[in-house]
This record gives structure tokens, sequence and C-alpha cells, in this order.
């Protein structure tokens, strides 16, 4: 009987700015990272989670004890319609920290190895941590938490070119993505044309899910997909969806003052994460920084009208501060545990948002009916 040789992994030290130091194994890339230290509940999409451009400058935590397990699907580089399991073409996170990993896969969809994938996306990763003492931590500190992965083998790569944003950032700081505009990183650099559907959307893109996409394709839409920076008033559509997407929504360049000019007209506008936030700027309201943050796919919201509850997906640091909502908009849904704003609606106009993700995506498909009926309003409206 042969002898099974032991496998020899490098060493990692996840490095927190509260001086709190936890030792693992290096998996994916052999390179130094730092970012916001954030966490998701989930059991599964963890490349859903990874590819998200919401966790653009984060480093996320995974709480599921196995990760990895049925791999990362493969698809044609450079083609659009990536296929489900990617958010967007490749890693947004800056590294990941999970309590194991599966160093192979068996799935009928499995088109590489998670370690594998992450190392030619150069992203670092630490696996043999507790997950549970690190989540607890996070959840706990009053402030937030930020981290950095440090390989021990000395010819690990220092990556602060990888995004537009850490472009200017120094070795010695930890990475606070809400100091940045981070939508140049993530938005479309120019628009497309999406579909032939007989209502026309205009996607403002500010880290778009895929999935948003996917859908308002599938419920027969027509999808123009704009920068961040778009001149909204050349543009004509039957619709607007603001997208997600990753930071302070105070911190986001010009889209404020844009958005504002779309609310003095009458066509149907969609937020969604921080499109929502963003068009509560817009409409007068203010936002702030939530001491814990809402992540995972397991948050309980309630519409206010039905007192329906809904679970839904969510990664979000901010939140639209109640008692600044202008008077002719109302709150439509509400956190279950906390009781922040998860959406709002204008009394007269066809303006409204959410704070969670209707596309799920990974996570609950409860209220997906929010895109479909947004459609269906559009075209009345037309």
């Amino acid at each position: 009987m042969k002898k099974q040789l032991k496998k020899e992994y490098n060493k990692a030290t996840l490095e927190l700015s509260n001086g709190v130091k936890m030792e693992g194994r290096l998996i994916g890339a052999n390179a130094t990272v730092s970012g916001e230290m954030v966490f998701t509940t989930g059991m599964l999409a963890y490349s859903e989670a990874m590819t998200d451009p919401s966790y653009l400058g984060q480093i996320l935590v995974f709480s599921f004890s196995l990760i990895g397990n049925y791999g990362i699907p493969s698809f044609k580089e450079g083609d659009f319609f990536i296929p489900q399991g990617y958010e967007s073409e490749s890693i947004k996170t800056q590294g990941i920290i999970v309590s194991d990993n599966f160093d192979e896969c068996f799935h009928y969809e499995q088109g590489k190895t998670l370690n594998d994938w992450m190392i030619d996306n150069g992203v670092p990763g630490i696996a043999g941590i507790d997950t549970r003492y690190l989540v607890q931590m996070i959840r706990d500190t009053k402030k937030p938490l930020f981290g950095r992965i440090v390989p021990q083998n000395k010819t690990a790569v220092y990556d602060d070119k990888k995004f537009e944003f850490l472009k200017n950032f120094k070795k010695k700081d930890y990475v606070d993505p809400s100091k940045y505009n981070l939508l140049p990183s993530v938005s479309t650099k120019k628009p497309l044309l999406l579909g032939k559907g007989k209502i026309k959307i205009a996607l403002l893109d500010f880290g778009v899910k895929r999935n948003i996409i996917r859908i308002l394709l599938d419920i027969g839409c027509q999808v123009e997909l704009l920068p961040w920076d778009t001149d909204l008033t050349k543009v004509k559509a039957d619709g607007w969806v603001l997208s997600n997407g990753p930071g302070d929504p105070q911190n986001t360049g010009d889209s404020i003052k844009r958005v504002k000019e779309l609310l003095k007209g009458n066509t149907p506008i969609l937020g969604i994460c921080l499109g929502h936030q963003i068009l509560a700027l817009a409409a007068g309201a203010k936002t702030q920084k939530l001491i814990r943050g809402h992540r995972g796919f397991n948050q309980p919201v309630f519409e206010l009208a039905t007192r329906k509850a809904f679970m839904t997906t969510q990664n979000h640091s901010f939140e639209v501060n109640k008692k600044t909502l202008p008077k002719d908009w109302e709150v439509w849904f509400e956190n279950a545990n906390d009781f922040t704003i998860e959406g709002i609606k204008h009394k007269k106009k066809p303006f409204m948002s959410t704070q969670f993700h209707p596309e799920a995506s990974g996570g609950p498909n409860d209220t997906a009916w929010i895109i479909k009926d947004f459609a269906k309003l559009v075209k009345e409206s037309k």
C-alpha cells in the first residue's frame, strides 16, 4: 500500500484593525490585500457573492463551514451573457475568509475549483480560521472593522492596482472602501443595448448584478445599460432602473445631482440597494452608516401597507435616515430586525426603491415580483 503524502500549505495571517491577528492557510493567489471586513450567512452561492460588485473593497467572511464543494461554472471569456453563478465577469471581493475550503469538486456544471479560480483572478483568501468568532467580532464592533490578508511566503505580491480606486492607496493603510468613489471600477465603460422588448428600460450601472438584467430581459424588456456618469437628460427610455453597487452613496461623484433631474419628470424609476440610497438622497433625504450592516440571504423585511413579510438578500453598510424622508415620500418596506428603511415610494409619482435585492441570486426569490410589477407599471405608463 502506497504511503499517502501530506499536502503542504502556505500560511497566511489575517491582521485586523483592532489589533487582533488570526493565522490560517493561504488559498487562492499569493497576494497581500486589504479591505473592510464583512460576512455572509449563505450556505451556497459563493461564486455569486464573490462576483457581486457590491462587495468591492471588502474582505468577505463565509459563516458556513465549507465553501467550494461544487466548484465554479465555466464561461467563455468576453461573453456578456455569463451563466448563472456569476453576477459580474470577475471576482470583486478583495479576498475571502473561510472555515474550510474544498480543493476538489464533483458537479456536472463544475468548470474549475474555487482555489484555481481565485488564483486566475489574483484574489487571496485564508482557510482554517474560526469564522464563528470572527463573525461575532465583526457584529460586536461599534465601528467598521478592516483587515489585511498577509501571506507568510516572502514572494507574495502586494496587489494595489487591481481596481481603479486603489491606484493611490498606501500600503501601510487599511482599505476603507467608503472613502472612495468606487463606481468607475465597476460600471460599464460604454452604453450597451440588450434585448428587443416592447418597453425600453434605461439601467444606470452603479455595479449592476447580472441577474437584474436577466430578469428584465426574461420579462420582455429592452435594456440599455449605461455608464454611471451618463448625461441622463440625453437618454430616452420608458423606465429607469438605478442599480446596486458598492461604497458610500454620498461618495458617488455627481450621481445624486443627475438623478435629481429624473425626479423632475414622471418616467417610472426603480432603485435597488445603492440605487435606492442615491434616489433617497436625490429626493432630499439623508443617509448614514449602520452600526451593523445587513448581510446575507436571510434578512426579514415587511411591507408596511399589507404587513406581509419577506426574506431577502442584502449587503449594505448604509441606511436612509427615516426622520429625513421628505413628506411627499413614504416608507414602503421596513427591516423586521431593526426597523430601518428597506424601501420607499413617492406618494404621487411612479418612483420607488428597495434597499434589499429583489433579483436575489443567491438567496430567496420572495420579492422577485417587485421587478415584474415595475415592468408592468412602465408598460401601463407608456
